[in-house]
Order: structure tokens, then C-alpha cells, then sequence
């Protein structure tokens, strides 16, 4: 205690008089400023930009060192369907629910595109036009809302989900709403909001993937025509979803005004230009087929494309503008649409493949029973309920009009990241029901479909390694902006202003060392002695975790400001930005599942799965950290790692307790998900189940309760040593009706474009039939 008293008291004090009190010395604060200012690289006109947009908030607060559950879940009072307005639902219910019957994903992977009477109903009922305020005649849903359908659509077919997000995310509606002229909005968004036009929005060029506001080959000329102030654009832009169908495309331009012809009336830079499909020039059309996907995509094209200046969205004060639009309504496509689908197969697998497990038997035996199939589940249950819940999170977030960038790249890379690997386990759980493709199977469109989510609105590998470190260890440190900003000033007060942040930030380096190092040693030792059990009680489960999380906030907040000290060669230490963003994404990501828990406290099993998410997130968290300071770079390299290591773990392996679920915790989540409970209800909302009795799904879904009826009846059975009854009997034959029908897979008769032609014969066949010296009419049967 005496050392903790120390800790706790002296470096919060100290670190409170550097904060308070610069030091006042004008000639040693000139010099630090300009070496500060030598060392550090030029800010680019792009990065001044992704500074100043979106907004800050509980991810700030991580950064700082002191997040608070309580006000999260205060200021964000509402989870699952309780976001939901009654009109909300009701769409969810009826028009979500008779669109998802109208298509079968199987069908539409085959014939590479919705039906008819889909495109027809999503237009006619708005589907593309759910983000539109009703005053421009679309429906003016929440986030949640949107969330939800898309959530619903992606259990019944992805492409359905892809098509539906992409107008109500990137497209150009939204950005009508927030930055169009009244002449633009007038014209646009009622013919968006009755789907007359269906959206599209080209960013990405051939040689600008995930950087894809460097617009490479994309590129406008301020000119004047006839009296008419204008652009002569040329573009190329690729992978833009809807463009093969899209009526108005919004292109992104690199402005140039050589000749000064916009005399102050907006500025060179990413501007957007509004192009309907039959604009002269314009080249949409042709397909990119990604993977076995059948959803719209393809290329924006033009050459020398005259762009009159109202059809550049917001007119010419909004030239030069293009980085803060996309940026801020990235959040939406980023943070929301792509993790929507990852909450659809979290809710479809752990449902359909948690059913599939009771009535799959092997060696006499459900393969819910084994071992190896428990892991599993566990893990999907485990991703599911953290997808689940940082989505509803994020949903809360987005409708409290903030549009955090940090936030919404974490939700980009760890949800979609995590939903790739429920879908994984649900393949390998499946086995050849999982591979074998056709009507029957419900998961192998979403495996061969994740890999596009993993890739699109900025690469994984991109947003780990760059993105959420990058702007999060200088966005939302509290005292990062105002350095940057003084070391890139001329102004005579920015010494003084470097000085006095640079003071604040020693203060909060401190403060997180003395937090780090007193929780490092407290953690240690509650862990230790915490029963296996304790988190059967709700509220001890919720202040364990928090107090943990806590701790781990300061050990980031203070392992980023070690990693400052590498000034600009930071934003190249890849590896090192990776692995703290792996430990921010754990640390956001367990106080969304405890918020999740605050809100739906009541359902039977959350407790148990809580546990062993929380328990799997801060193992995440500590060893990410634990990498990266055995590997922190040079030229500080081994010394400041040491400093890492010892504020992040004083007392070593002591103060790194945090374990893997154990195999009891593991085997009780597992059985949520093949036994009636609560959290099969969680994630049973939110889908599309049909009824009918082609639907796989509801196959399983009916046979579910009927096997475990069958399975209980069998083992009184074999207590009681007697004959089933009549009634039992039923039971056991109908349970075996059901087990053989949810083990057939697909088959066909003629498979590929090759086998439709009349008179076809397999080369392999055909072959073997006309072999050389072959006798006519020989069959082994023949000779014997």
C-alpha cells in the first residue's frame, strides 16, 4: 500500500505542477520550438484537412486516460431494438421482411443480379432513400434503423445488403442533404428519395487504392466557355458499387485553377462533381465481378468531360471542399454499413450453425458435445456479442450527429475483421454443408463475400497500420492538436503556445505512468484472487472489467506518448501503429460490450458471454502492448521499449494477468448457442427467417427444439430402461425426419455454362468411352 499511496499521490502531484505552471524561460522555449519545429515533417495540406474533421469523443477520453462507463452509457441511453422508432420497425417487420422473400442469394449469384421485382420494390419503397429527411419525400431514419436493414438483408443475401448500403451511406444523398445548393437539393433529392435515380459515388482510381483522396487520374481544369465558368475533367475511377445501374454519379476531382479564374470563390483541391448517367462524356457501364458477388460495380470513365460550375456539389464555394464532405460522411459507410454486415452473420451463424451443432450428430452423438466444436462456437458467440454490441454502440453514436473518425476506422477494420472469423468457424463447424454450394447452403455466399468487406472503403491491412493510430495518437490526444498547430504557425505567440502544451503533455505523461503503474499492480492482484465465478453477479462483473479497462486506457495513453517521441518518423512505424491499434480497438471495443451489458442486462447468459469477452479483449489488449514493447523501433528502440514495458507492467508477469477464457467458461457459452436461451433470442433478431420448408434455415430453426426434446426423451429412455410412448415415439421419428433432411446438401444433374449445351459430354466420359483398343460392348461383368 505504501508503494501504491506513492504512486497514486506523488506523480499525479507532480505531473499537476508541470501542467499548472510552465516554467517561464523565452530563450530556452525559442530554441525547443525551433528544434520542435526542425524535426517535425511538413503538414500537408491533406492532413491539416483529416485533422480538423469529424469529431472527438469517448475515443479522446481513452487517449486521456480516464474514460467513464457511467457517462457512455448516459450519454447513449438506448441499445438493439429500443433505437428503433414503431415506424422503424414496422418497415423492418413488413417491407424488409417482404424484399428478403422476394430474393434467394443462391438464384442471384447465379444470374449475377437482383430480380426485377427486387430493383422494382426497393425503388418503390424506398429502400435507397432511408437516410433522405422526409421533407425531401424519403424516409428520414435513424442510423439504427438503417443499420437494422441492412442487418436483416445480409441474412438472407449479401448482395442485397451491399446494394441497399451504398446510397444510404457514400452516396451522393446524403451529401445533397448536408453541402448541395437549394437548386441541387431541389432537383436531386426527390428523384433520389423515389428512387427515379439510383446513386453512386466514384472515389478510387487505378493507382489510388486505399489512398484514395490522392485522386491519381483524376484530375479538373477550371475553364470559362461561352461566358460559363466551368471544368474540363478527365477521371478514371474503378470499383465504385451501383455504377453499372446508377442514374447520378458523384466524382471526385483533383481541382486546378491555373489561371485563377475562381478569384476567391473556393479553392484548388478534391472537389465533387454531380454527373447524371446520359451527361456527355461520361462512360458508366462495364462490370468488375468481385469474387462470386453479383452486387453492381464497376467504372466511372471520362476525357476532357466539360462540368458546368452548378453541377459541382455545392456550387463554386464548395470547390476545394471534397476532403471534409467525404471524410465526415465516411464515418456513416465506414463505421456503420460495412460492420452492419458483419452483425448479420453474427446473428445468422450463431443462430443457424448453433442449431446445426444440437442436431448434427456424429458417433451416435450431437457435435454440440464435442470439444473441438465448443471452441468454436464459444469464439462465434464471443465476436458476435462484441460485433453486436459495437454496432449498436456506434448506431447511438452516429445518431448523436458525431462523426468520429478513430471510432469508425476501428469499427471498419476489428468488426469486419471479427466477422470474418465467425463466418470461418461457421464453415468449419458445417464442414462439406458449409462447401457445397447451392440453395441449401446459408453460409458459403458469406464466405466467399467477406473478403469484399475486408477490402473496400480503405483496406484492413491500411486501416490497422495507419489509420487508427495515425490520426487517433494526434486527433484525439488532448494536447497533440495545439502542439502541431504552434510548430506550423509563424505567429509571434506560438513559442508560448508550444511551451504550455508541451508542459501539459509532460503532466499527462506522468499522470498515466502513476495511473498505469498503481493499476498495473491493483490489477494484478484482483485478478488473481477472483473467484471463476464472480461474474454471475452482474454489477461485480461490470466494475471488475471497467477497473481493467481503466488500466488499460492509461497504459495506452501513456505508451502513445512514448511513441511520440519519435516525431515524424512515427507515422512510418507501421508495425508499432499496428499493434497499438490493436490495443485501442480492444480497449473501445470491451467498453462497448459492458455499455451492450448496462442496457440489456436481464437476458439470460449475457453474463457468461460478457465474461468471456471481456476476458478474450483485455488478452488482446495486453499482449498487443506487451509486442510493442519488446519491438519498439530504433533509434529510441530498446531503452524506451523498457520504459513501455515498465509502465505498462511494473512488476512483469505480475501485472500482465490477463488470460484466455477458460475451458469451463468456453463449454457454457458454447451451450447458449445449442441450448434455448436468451442469447439464442439476441441474435435471432435482427434476420430473415422465411418458414418455408426449402428455406435451410428454417429447417433448422423448426427442427432445433424438436431434437432436443428427441435427445431428452433418449436419455430418460436409457434411465428408466423402458419403450418410448406413443407420443414420444412421434417425437423421436420426427426428430429423425429432421436430423436426415438438415444433413442433405445440394446436387445437380448439369453444373456450368458447358453442360446446358445440348448434347454435351464430359470430356473425362467421353474419353474413357472412345478409348483406343478398347472392345466394343467389354465390361468387367462381361469377362468374369
Amino acid at each position: 500500500m505504501a508503494m501504491r499511496r506513492t504512486v497514486t499521490s506523488a506523480t499525479p502531484k507532480l505531473a499537476a505542477q508541470l501542467a499548472a505552471k510552465p516554467p517561464s524561460r523565452p530563450f530556452v522555449t525559442n530554441m525547443a520550438y525551433k528544434m520542435a519545429k526542425g524535426m517535425m515533417p511538413k503538414i500537408s495540406d491533406t492532413e491539416r484537412t483529416a485533422l480538423a474533421c469529424g469529431t472527438v469523443g469517448f475515443d479522446k477520453d481513452i487517449f486521456a486516460g480516464n474514460p467513464s462507463l457511467a457517462s457512455l452509457v448516459d450519454k447513449y441511453p438506448a441499445a438493439g431494438l429500443d433505437q428503433l422508432s414503431d415506424e422503424e420497425k414496422s418497415f423492418l417487420d413488413n417491407e424488409c421482411d417482404h424484399l428478403c422473400s422476394i430474393i434467394d442469394d443462391y438464384t442471384v449469384v447465379q444470374n449475377a443480379d437482383l430480380p426485377p421485382q427486387a430493383w422494382d420494390y426497393m425503388r418503390k419503397e424506398g429502400f435507397f432513400a432511408m437516410k433522405i429527411p422526409k421533407e425531401w419525400g424519403g424516409k428520414g431514419f435513424s442510423t439504427a434503423a438503417v443499420s437494422a436493414v441492412l442487418c436483416k438483408l445480409g441474412s438472407r443475401c449479401s448482395d442485397a445488403n451491399a446494394t441497399v448500403a451504398v446510397p444510404n451511406s457514400l452516396g451522393p444523398g446524403e451529401l445533397l442533404v448536408r453541402y448541395g445548393t437549394p437548386e441541387q437539393q431541389q432537383y436531386f433529392l426527390p428523384r433520389l428519395a423515389s428512387g427515379q435515380l439510383i446513386p453512386c459515388f466514384g472515389l478510387t482510381g487505378p493507382h489510388s487504392g486505399s489512398d484514395a483522396t490522392s485522386l491519381i487520374g483524376s484530375y479538373g481544369t477550371v475553364e470559362e466557355r461561352d461566358g460559363v465558368l466551368g471544368v474540363v475533367a478527365t477521371f478514371r475511377k474503378r470499383y465504385i458499387t451501383l455504377a453499372p445501374v446508377a442514374g447520378v454519379v458523384g466524382v471526385g476531382l483533383d481541382l486546378r485553377d491555373p489561371n485563377g479564374l475562381l478569384k476567391g470563390k473556393g479553392a484548388e483541391g478534391f472537389t465533387v462533381a454531380l454527373l447524371e448517367r446520359d451527361h456527355e462524356g461520361l462512360r458508366m457501364g462495364p462490370r468488375h465481378v468481385p469474387l462470386t458477388s453479383a452486387f453492381m460495380n464497376g467504372t466511372v470513365e471520362g476525357d476532357d468531360v466539360w462540368i458546368p460550375m452548378d453541377h459541382l456539389l455545392g456550387g463554386q464555394e464548395r470547390c476545394g471542399y471534397g476532403w471534409k464532405m467525404f471524410v465526415e460522411c465516411l464515418a456513416e459507410g465506414r463505421g456503420v454499413s460495412l460492420p452492419a454486415g458483419s452483425a448479420s452473420a453474427a446473428r445468422t451463424l450463431n443462430t443457424g450453425v448453433g442449431a446445426y451443432c444440437r442436431a448434427r450428430k456424429q458417433f451416435k452423438v450431437p457435435i454440440a458435445e464435442f470439444g473441438g466444436i465448443q471452441e468454436a462456437l464459444a469464439r462465434m458467440g464471443t465476436q458476435g456479442l462484441i460485433t453486436v454490441a459495437s454496432t449498436d454502440l456506434m448506431n447511438a453514436i452516429i445518431d448523436n450527429h458525431e462523426a468520429p473518425m478513430v471510432l469508425s476506422s476501428i469499427m471498419k477494420q476489428s468488426v469486419t475483421d471479427r466477422g470474418r472469423n465467425i463466418i470461418i468457424d461457421g464453415m468449419d463447424i458445417m464442414g462439406g454443408a458449409g462447401i457445397s454450394r447451392g440453395p441449401k447452403n446459408f453460409v458459403g455466399n458469406m464466405y466467399m463475400s467477406v473478403p469484399i468487406a475486408i477490402t473496400v472503403e480503405g483496406a484492413n491491412i491500411m486501416t490497422r497500420s495507419f489509420q487508427i493510430m495515425g490520426q487517433g495518437i494526434t486527433r484525439c490526444h488532448p494536447h497533440m492538436v495545439p502542439i502541431i498547430d504552434s510548430l506550423d504557425s509563424d505567429d509571434k505567440d506560438a513559442p508560448k503556445v508550444f511551451r504550455d502544451n508541451l508542459f501539459k503533455m509532460f503532466g499527462h505523461v506522468f499522470y498515466n505512468l502513476g495511473g498505469s503503474m498503481a493499476r498495473g499492480v491493483t490489477s494484478g492482484v484482483s485478478t488473481m484472487f477472483r473467484s471463476s465465478s464472480a461474474y454471475k453477479n452482474g454489477d461485480k462483473l461490470t466494475s471488475h472489467h471497467e477497473a481493467q479497462l481503466l488500466r488499460l486506457s492509461q497504459n495506452l495513453a501513456y505508451s502513445a506518448d512514448l511513441a511520440l517521441l519519435l516525431g515524424g518518423r512515427l507515422k512510418f512505424e507501421e508495425l508499432l501503429l499496428g499493434r497499438m491499434a490493436d490495443a485501442m480497438s480492444a480497449i473501445y471495443l470491451g467498453y462497448a460490450v459492458l455499455w451492450h451489458y448496462q442496457h440489456q442486462k436481464g437476458i439470460e447468459g449475457l453474463e457468461a458471454m460478457t465474461e468471456h469477452a471481456m476476458l478474450t479483449l483485455e488478452h488482446e489488449a495486453q499482449e498487443a502492448l506487451r509486442e510493442a514493447a519488446a519491438n519498439f523501433p530504433a533509434p529510441l528502440g530498446s531503452a524506451f521499449g523498457f520504459l513501455m514495458g515498465l509502465g505498462t507492467s511494473p512488476l512483469g508477469e505480475f501485472s500482465r494477468p490477463y488470460r484466455p477464457p477458460s475451458d469451463a467458461l468456453t463449454k457454457e457459452v458454447a451451450d447458449l448457442l445449442t441450448k434455448p436461451s436468451g442469447m439464442r433470442d439476441l441474435f435471432n433478431t435482427h434476420i430473415y427467417v422465411s418458414g418455408e420448408e426449402s428455406d435451410h434455415l428454417s429447417t433448422l430453426l423448426r427442427a432445433f427444439p424438436v431434437v432436443i426434446e428427441a435427445d431428452q426423451i433418449q436419455k430418460a429412455l436409457r434411465k428408466e430402461q423402458r419403450e418410448p410412448t406413443s407420443a414420444e415415439a412421434q417425437t423421436l421419428a420426427l426428430a429423425t425426419e429432421l436430423r436426415d433432411q438438415i444433413v442433405q446438401v445440394d446436387v445437380f444433374e448439369k453444373h456450368g455454362a458447358l453442360e446446358q449445351q445440348e448434347g454435351y459430354v464430359r470430356p473425362a466420359i467421353a474419353a474413357t468411352e472412345s478409348w483406343e483398343g478398347a472392345v466394343e460392348n467389354e465390361s468387367f461383368k462381361a469377362v468374369a
